[in-house]
Parts: C-alpha cells; sequence; structure tokens
C-alpha cells in the first residue's frame, strides 16, 4: 500500500531549485512545477502496483550491478546509495546484487569520467547530484550529463547552516560573531566550487561577512571538522550532521529553501527537523535545493533503462526508502522520461546561472 495521503500529496513535494528570487528562469517555474506534481501524482497513484509485482519480464542484469558514487565514504551520496542497496537486498528486488562503488577522485570527477567510458554497460549506475552541473563548468571537465542516460529523480536534497553547539545560537548571532572576527570565520564544506561553495559565497554577498571556505572530501569529514572546532560553521546536507546533531555537538541555524522542512518527529530530545527555521526566516534569503537522480551509461537500451526505471520505482515503494527519507530530511520525488529531463535542462540552466554570478565558471 501507499503511504499516507500526506507523503503522497503532489501539491507538497517541491521542485529542486527554488534558489532566488531573481531567478533567470522564474518565467518557467508554474510550468516545471505542474510537471512535477502531475508526475508525481501518476507515481503514487500506480505505487501500489509496483509493491510486491513480479519481477520485471524483459532485460535483467546476469552479474553484480555497481552504484557509484561520485563522493568520499559518509557523505550524504554514500548513505543514500547504501540505504538503495540494502532495500533492494531485502526486498528481493533484483537477482543480482548491488555493490556500492565510491569514486569521488578528483572532486569527483572520477566518477563522472568512469560513467562516461561504460558507454553500453547496464550494470553501473550513476548516483548523480548538482555536480554533473557544476564539475564541467569550475574545472572544464569533458563531460556532459546528455551523455548519459537518465532513469529517475528520486529525491531533492536540502542544506542546513550550522555552526559548533558551542557556538552563537542564531543566525543573527552568528553573523554578528563572524563580521566581529579577527579573520574570516572557516567554513567547511564538500568540494570546491561545488553547492556548499556557492551558498557560502551567497552568504556572504547576504549578510557582508566573510568567510574562508574549506573543501574536504566528503560531508562526513566537514562535519567531524566542525565538531573538533576546526571549523566554525559547515552548510551540510541533513543526512550529513544527523548523529553529531544527535549527540548536541552541533547546531542547526536554518535550512536554505523556502518552506521549513515538514518532518515533525523529535530528532533529538528537544527538536525536529520542522522546528529548524529557514533562513528567510531569519533575514538571510538564500534557497537552494539538490537533485538525487539515477543515470546509465550512454547508449544502453530501452530494455535496460526500463528495468532500472522499474526498479528504483519500486525502491521509493520500500519501508527502508520512506524511513530514509524522513530520517535524513529528504524531499520525495520521482520523475522519468520527458519530464526528468525537462527537469533536467532547466535546473542544468539554473545551476549554470548560479556558477556564473558567483565568478566560479571556468574561463
Amino acid at each position: 500500500m501507499v503511504e499516507s495521503h500526506r507523503r503522497c500529496d503532489p501539491h507538497r513535494l517541491e521542485l529542486a531549485v527554488d534558489i532566488r528570487n531573481n531567478n533567470p528562469n522564474k518565467l518557467n517555474k508554474k510550468r516545471r512545477e505542474e510537471a512535477v506534481r502531475n508526475s508525481v501524482a501518476a507515481a503514487c497513484a500506480a505505487a501500489a502496483l509496483f509493491v510486491g509485482a513480479p519481477a520485471f519480464a524483459g532485460w535483467e542484469p546476469t552479474k553484480p550491478v555497481e552504484i557509484v558514487v561520485a563522493a568520499g565514504a559518509g557523505g550524504a551520496s554514500d548513505q543514500m546509495a547504501r540505504m538503495m542497496q540494502a532495500a533492494i537486498q531485502k526486498n528481493n528486488l533484483m537477482k543480482q546484487p548491488m555493490v556500492v562503488s565510491l569514486k569521488g577522485g578528483a572532486s569527483g570527477a572520477e566518477a563522472l569520467m568512469y560513467m562516461k567510458s561504460s558507454e553500453g554497460d547496464p550494470n553501473k549506475v550513476l548516483i548523480a547530484y548538482s555536480l554533473i552541473y557544476m564539475l564541467p563548468l569550475s574545472a572544464k571537465i569533458p563531460f556532459n550529463w546528455r551523455e548519459l542516460t537518465p532513469v529517475s529523480v528520486i529525491a531533492l536534497d536540502q542544506f542546513v547552516l550550522w555552526d559548533n553547539s558551542a557556538g552563537p545560537k542564531t543566525v543573527k548571532e552568528f553573523v554578528a560573531a563572524a563580521k566581529a572576527a579577527s579573520s574570516p570565520f572557516k567554513m567547511g564544506g564538500t568540494g570546491s566550487k561545488r553547492e556548499d561553495h556557492v551558498l557560502t559565497v551567497f552568504l556572504e554577498q547576504k549578510t557582508g561577512a566573510k568567510f574562508s571556505y574549506l573543501p574536504y572530501k566528503s560531508g562526513g569529514e566537514a562535519a567531524t571538522q566542525l565538531v573538533g572546532n576546526h571549523t566554525e560553521s559547515n552548510v551540510n546536507n541533513p543526512s550529513e550532521n544527523l548523529e553529531v546533531w544527535r549527540a548536541g555537538q552541533v547546531r542547526p541555524l536554518c535550512v536554505f529553501d523556502k518552506e521549513r522542512i515538514s518532518y515533525s518527529s523529535k530528532v533529538t530530545d528537544t527538536q525536529s527537523w520542522a522546528d529548524i527555521p529557514t533562513c528567510k526566516e531569519e533575514g538571510v534569503d538564500v534557497q537552494y535545493l539538490m537533485l538525487r537522480a539515477m543515470f546509465l551509461p550512454g547508449k544502453v537500451t530501452p530494455e535496460q533503462q526500463a528495468f532500472y526505471v522499474n526498479l528504483f520505482q519500486k525502491v521509493t515503494q520500500t519501508a527502508e526508502y520512506k524511513d530514509y527519507m524522513e530520517k535524513q530530511a529528504l524531499k520525495p520525488i520521482f520523475l522519468t522520461g520527458k519530464d526528468m529531463v525537462q527537469f533536467l535542462e532547466e535546473d542544468d540552466a539554473q545551476n549554470k546561472a548560479l556558477m556564473t554570478e558567483a565568478g566560479f565558471v571556468a574561463k
């Protein structure tokens, strides 16, 4: 059965990027939202058909499938990949095992080039995020996501401004402390000239405070550095700071979204995700959401693509996926086919606009 109506209501599911009020693609917003809602409504209506459905009649893998992660161990992509690996195995959604392969070298370029070089191989699937747009712009690597085969968008990822639990208690106090500091506050993040770095630049522009951005191999490492007071803050995804927040070692100051995270179950003794104010509520109007999407290499067959669309549709209906989405404060969504491609095209354009404004596009 499909989970409660609240989870499947398409009008509660957000579009991946609603970045700033001066969004260059603002005129497309209503059209994009309607496309996403229609697709989600269809997925919700069909969900019961996928749960407990017989094995996909057609092509299926005959050897282990490699789920490729363009990041290091402990980050949000690694965690999501392992959740899907467990869900597929526990629910017998595929005869062959799924193996997680971490390829975070060269800021994730290793994974992108690995997928590009694997044309026609249906036993590799990439768990992608905004890196697929940003890294080719900042590093000029010869990669274009259109060279891969899109399978599905499976979630939207949020970002939170965090500081050490011994640090400022509000965004206002944090900004004041950063401005008064004798040297720029150290902001930890994952990768250079990527989502975390872009958010840091916009925080500087919006607040007038100065930050020294320190890129780490993963969000898990950025969390460790914050706990150890080697940085003053980070903009990790909820999942990357979850355990250290629960342990009382870090504090969430605000979420970079136009509305609060919807999950109301207590994460700590006193707070839920829904208790974290938006950055806009706190006087800093910076908004950003990131896709989580699955891709196959280029030049696979339609039957192979269809197998994975079916597989990841089933994954989104498992208890493991639903539990993970709430615990990690992710927004559920499922897009495939033309809706997914349209979404990616517009998301690509928006990320390019952000990268250009931040001065991160390589000359």
